[in-house]
């Protein structure tokens, strides 16, 4: 249920996104576990299943044992790949179609803001995808679906049919840096933007969650959608506080209301 306080920072933020030149959309993992992709840090996620030690990038390289952990994780990743977009994916997918989205700067390796709709070459994937395997050696991507089908059955991890070279999911494992490419263009664009709207994150793991910051520090306007407090509440313009598929789903709906309104 949606209460009059959040009702209120609902309309509020989307009169801010029908507003905006340039609205940039930050999100994490609140925002996949309505997929039923659970958060790793939370309940029945990823870190109560796994070593994290296994997803260090040192462990990774140096350690056979470790990598067929990863390719049984994989082989048995049903969340990761059968996962459908949500409301909130939804929703975010229409602001593109409305003209109100500039980009969207995700922490989450799912891949489903583009199976919602979201143009893939505005999307900025600061953790990886995991729909990726990359070989460590000569660079070469193949779709995790090719190498779940070449090697399935198979004891241990696959390696790269061009070079034999290690294949790793193209995620970032601790230890490793954020895509560079991908990080430059997210900080450019947060920079850039007039609006910043974070949904689902906790703004807690860095270097990601300095956009918020960064976009603030600018001048743009800063939203929050979040279940719990987050760092950067204190600087936020609005904040409401209900689930990202909910309040996604509302705002954007409130967004096409005022724009069909403008338009009359």
């Amino acid at each position: 249920m949606i209460d009059q306080e959040q009702r209120q920072g609902i309309v509020r933020i989307a009169a801010m996104i029908a507003k905006a030149r340039s609205v940039v959309v930050f999100t994490g993992a609140g925002v996949s576990t309505e997929s039923g992709i659970p958060d790793f840090r939370g309940p029945g996620g990823i870190w109560t299943k796994f070593d994290p030690e296994d997803f260090t990038i040192d462990r990774f390289l140096t350690s056979p044992e470790t990598r067929r952990k990863q390719w049984r994780f994989l082989l048995n990743g049903e969340p990761f790949r059968d996962a459908r977009p949500n409301a909130a994916h939804e929703a975010i997918a229409e602001l593109e179609r409305l003209g109100r989205l500039d980009c969207v700067i995700t922490q989450n390796i799912d891949n489903l803001h583009q199976k919602a709709g979201n143009d893939p070459a505005r999307v900025f994937e600061l953790h990886g995808n995991m729909r990726w395997i990359r070989c460590l050696e000569c660079g070469q991507r193949y779709p995790l679906e090719e190498i779940i089908r070449r090697n399935e059955g198979l004891p241990d991890a696959p390696v790269c049919g061009h070079c034999s070279g290690i294949l790793k999911p193209d995620v970032i494992f601790f230890g490793e840096a954020l895509p560079e490419d991908a990080l430059r263009e997210a900080t450019w664009h947060a920079n850039q933007c007039d609006l910043l709207l974070a949904v689902g994150s906790s703004l807690v793991v860095y270097p990601a969650a300095y956009m918020p910051f960064y976009a603030k520090q600018a001048g743009a306007g800063l939203a929050i959608v979040n279940l719990s407090p987050t760092p950067a509440d204190r600087i936020a313009d609005v904040i409401v506080r209900a689930s990202a598929g909910e309040a996604m789903r509302r705002i954007v709906a409130e967004v096409g209301r005022r724009l069909a309104g403008s338009c009359a």
